[in-house]
C-alpha cells in the first residue's frame, strides 16, 4: 500500500471534494458502522483545524483539533477516525500522533482533552492519555474525558 499523507487545514482551505470525503468517512463510520444515529454536524467544523489523512486523493483518516477553550478548557482532538479497510495498519497511531503534534505547533499548549468512547481507552492511554472522572454517555455510547500532558 501507499504511503499515507497527512494535511492539515482550517476549515475555509478545504476544497468541496475533502469536505465531502470528510462527512463521507465521519458518516461511514460513527452512523452506519456504528449504528448510532446523531447529529454529526455540529457547528464546530468551522472552528477546527482539519487533519486528514490521504491514501492516494482519497481522505481515509481524520480527526478535528480544536484551540483551547472551544470544547474544553485545554485543547481537544475530536472526530478521530480511520477508515475500516486501514485500520490493520495501525494508520490510528499516526493519526493521532499528528493530531498531537499539531495541537502542540497551531495551539502551542501541550494540554490535550479528548472525549473518547469508552473501549478506547487503551488507545489513547497509549498516547498518554489518562482517564478523568466516570463514564457518561454521549449519543447513546459510552465515553470518558481523558487528558494529556505532552
Amino acid at each position: 500500500m501507499n504511503k499515507i499523507l497527512f494535511k492539515t487545514k482550517a476549515f475555509n482551505e478545504l476544497s468541496l471534494v475533502e469536505l465531502y470525503q470528510i462527512l463521507q468517512l465521519r458518516s461511514e463510520v460513527f452512523v452506519v458502522e456504528q449504528d448510532c444515529v446523531y447529529q454529526d454536524l455540529d457547528g464546530k467544523d468551522e472552528k477546527a483545524l482539519h487533519v486528514m489523512g490521504y491514501h492516494r486523493e482519497t481522505v481515509v483518516a481524520y480527526a478535528r483539533l480544536f484551540a483551547p477553550g472551544i470544547y474544553f478548557n485545554d485543547a481537544a482532538i475530536g472526530r478521530v477516525v480511520v477508515h475500516q479497510n486501514y485500520r490493520a495498519l495501525k494508520l490510528g497511531r499516526k493519526l493521532m500522533e499528528t493530531a498531537m503534534d499539531g495541537i502542540v505547533k497551531h495551539y502551542k499548549t501541550n494540554a490535550i482533552t479528548v472525549s473518547a468512547q469508552l473501549y478506547l481507552k487503551r488507545f489513547y492511554e497509549d498516547h498518554g492519555f489518562t482517564q478523568e472522572g466516570e463514564t457518561y454517555l454521549e449519543d447513546g455510547i459510552p465515553h470518558i474525558r481523558m487528558h494529556a500532558e505532552l
